[in-house]
């Protein structure tokens, strides 16, 4: 067996997206790999037969990342394969191409051109297709090209070399200014070739729901400032009106909805009690009134962290009557099954990530990380799960994969539970480094899934150990609630984790550990910098530093920051900088780097520019690495070049300081 190198990760195979066929025989599935040369990811449509278990590559251009099925035999995608086309396209202008392929061999052949960057599309009925896309309220958009003309040639003549601002929020990570931009919902006809706009004009919609000529969609509309309720409207194709079935001032944030039976059941919190990061109940809409179904006090999808997937898909199903569903507890993800009559069913078992899922007579297709195994898809029959796909295989077959250690202790009567990563080679009576990682959110887990970073730290030689602190998902609301907490209690179960591992562990060399963690787990890391200097060296990413400048800057400072630390820069300023570890930089002994994304609009880059002056002006060890045209998502889906740099980073500056 060979150790397990920095660039292993390119040979990965990412599976996303498995969608079944209406006649449920066939699945079909996105294949991702990075191209270290090409600086990115390659895509590719697969094709699963249901009944022999057989699959093959349906696509070869490595562009196709999305599709729908459009019957039982073809597959709809986008794609922009026309090369006259892509010369007549004008700057600004936005158009989505879509082409048909038949599952069993062809080429594909264009069905549809939309004048509009497309973000999600349905098939409402034969040749009708509900869509959301961009529309840029200040910008060019196409669907109306004759009112919109005048407008067009004004933006394309003055290059569009400014912004402007006029709400909150103005940018959004991933997607960068979204002042005025609204995902918008239309209907399409393909016959007529006719585009009808449904929703209003400041709405951003999300499609949740479609059957028999009806839609489910929730809707979000605001004008200068986006609040964290929404609503949920029924569409009908027949008569073209769209009916709302939650108002707003009910109070909701709407998850997702699901026509189930001949009922409507939605997901949604009120937010009352345990503010944005309060978990989702399920609610049945009957005779126009809202219905509380099951109280869940579990996270809704799969929060158990990884650097090992790319893309998405559904978290959300329905099968005869019942809501099928993905839900975290503890350090795993879960397929839960929810009846009509309020019952709920946990389906798989504990044994890492469901990542997305759909169902068939014979059983439950998902795509997931089980135990210490990379994507998979596997098929669940009763209690019996079997591993369909061998994408990834060869990697538990050459290289040294190391099998975390569960470990768990008690601090205040709250269980804390972790894991511990021993070096490649472990011998008991040797002295290793050690590294603490600490998770995002807060409201994510660390479970006993594949970790690139971690599995190559441990085949470099180092221990590496991680936990879920008070403030983490799976455990229930009270357990997850640290607001107005952030750097005490989160603080005081990792600093006792360390202190209980180094105890269990007396082979880790308590003078050379170093601490790492991304976005929460960046604050918490600047946090820990600033309270105590037991670690040798740390690597803050994507961090949060001063909670007042992150309030005004970024997407959701203006309502994250005031719901966990309880205040506001106005009403009590001096609590949020009581929280902000740029307060305690001071006091600050420990070298640091720091790993920022240019284009991070969640957790600025500001932030952590003001922590490394900060260390700098107190004339500690300090480095700064920040990647142009990354966000929030570079450890997860940034540039394979970028990954790399970003590994080879935080890599060196371990070994410079705990001398590996």
């Amino acid at each position: 067996m060979e150790n397990l190198k920095l660039k292993d990760f390119l040979d990965y195979k990412f599976l996303s997206e498995l969608e079944l066929s209406p006649d449920k025989k066939y699945g079909a599935f996105v294949m991702h790999s990075a191209n270290y040369e090409s600086n990115k990811y390659l895509s590719n449509i697969w094709i699963l037969n249901c009944a022999t278990l057989e699959y093959k590559k349906l696509t070869s251009l490595n562009e196709e990342k999305n599709f729908i099925w459009l019957d039982n035999n073809t597959i709809l995608f986008p794609s922009m394969r026309d090369e006259k086309l892509k010369k007549e396209i004008k700057k600004g202008e936005q158009w989505t191409v879509y082409y048909t392929i038949d599952i069993h061999g062809g080429e594909a052949n264009e069905y549809m051109r939309i004048p509009m960057k497309v973000t999600d599309i349905k098939k409402i009925a034969d040749e009708m297709f509900l869509f959301t896309a961009t529309y840029d309220h200040y910008g060019i958009n196409l669907h109306s090209i004759e009112e919109e003309k005048s407008k067009a040639i004004e933006i394309i003549k003055d290059n569009k070399d400014y912004e402007i601002l006029d709400e909150i929020p103005f940018w959004t990570n991933g997607e960068g200014f979204t002042n005025k931009k609204r995902n918008m919902l239309y209907l399409y006809d393909k016959g007529a070739n006719n585009i009808v706009p449904i929703s209003k004009q400041f709405e951003n919609i999300s499609i949740t729901s479609i059957k028999d000529g009806k839609a489910l969609f929730v809707s979000e509309c605001f004008t200068n400032k986006a609040e964290q309720t929404n609503e949920l409207y029924l569409y009908e194709l027949y008569s073209k009106e769209a009916t709302c079935l939650v108002d707003e001032e009910e109070g909701y944030n709407i998850e997702f909805a699901e026509f189930v039976g001949n009922n409507i059941i939605f997901s949604g919190s009120l937010m009352d009690e345990y503010g944005l990061n309060q978990n989702c109940n399920f609610y049945k809409i009957n005779n126009n009134n809202i219905v509380l179904l099951y109280r869940h006090d579990f996270g809704l999808g799969d929060s158990v962290g990884s650097d090992c997937r790319f893309g998405g898909g559904a978290d959300v199903r329905v099968y005869n009557n019942s809501l099928y569903f993905i839900s975290t507890e503890s350090k795993s993800s879960y397929i839960k099954k929810l009846s009509l009559d309020g019952e709920i069913e946990k389906l798989t078992t504990d044994n890492g990530s469901i990542d997305c899922f759909d169902i068939c007579n014979e059983g439950i297709l998902f795509i997931g990380l089980r135990g210490t195994k990379l994507q998979e898809i596997y098929k669940l029959n009763s209690e019996t799960e079997k591993q369909i796909t061998k994408f990834n295989e060869i990697i538990l077959e050459t290289k040294n994969i190391i099998k975390p250690e569960p470990i768990e202790f008690i601090n205040d009567d709250m269980k804390i539970e972790g894991f511990v990563l021993k070096p490649v080679n472990y011998n008991e009576n040797k002295s290793y480094p050690g590294i603490l990682d600490i998770h995002g959110g807060p409201k994510t887990v660390f479970g006993e899934v594949f970790y690139h970073e971690m599995q190559y730290w441990a085949n470099e030689g180092y221990f590496v150990f991680y936990c879920n602190p008070r403030g983490s998902d799976g455990r229930g609301d009270e357990f997850a609630d640290i607001r107005g907490k952030y750097g005490t209690i989160d603080y005081d179960d990792i600093m006792k984790f360390t202190d209980f591992v180094l105890q269990k562990y007396p082979q880790i060399d308590s003078k050379r550990i170093g601490v790492t963690g991304g976005s929460y787990g960046g604050f918490m890391t600047n946090w820990i910098i600033g309270h105590t200097d037991r670690f040798k060296c740390a690597v803050s990413q994507r961090s949060i530093s001063n909670w007042i400048s992150k309030f005004g800057t970024t997407d959701i400072g203006y309502y994250f920051n005031s719901d966990q630390n309880l205040s506001t820069p106005w009403d009590n300023v001096e609590k949020m900088w009581w929280h902000s570890p740029l307060k305690y930089a001071n006091q600050v002994v420990t070298p640091t780097l720091f790993i920022h994304s240019e284009e991070d609009y969640r957790c600025w880059l500001a932030e952590g520019l003001q922590m490394f002056t900060a260390l700098k002006y107190h004339g500690v060890d300090a480095r700064l690495c920040m990647f142009k045209g990354e966000n929030h998502e570079l450890s997860r889906s940034g540039k394979p070049k970028h990954r790399v740099r970003r590994l080879e980073e935080m890599t060196n500056w371990f070994k410079k300081y705990l001398s590996i």
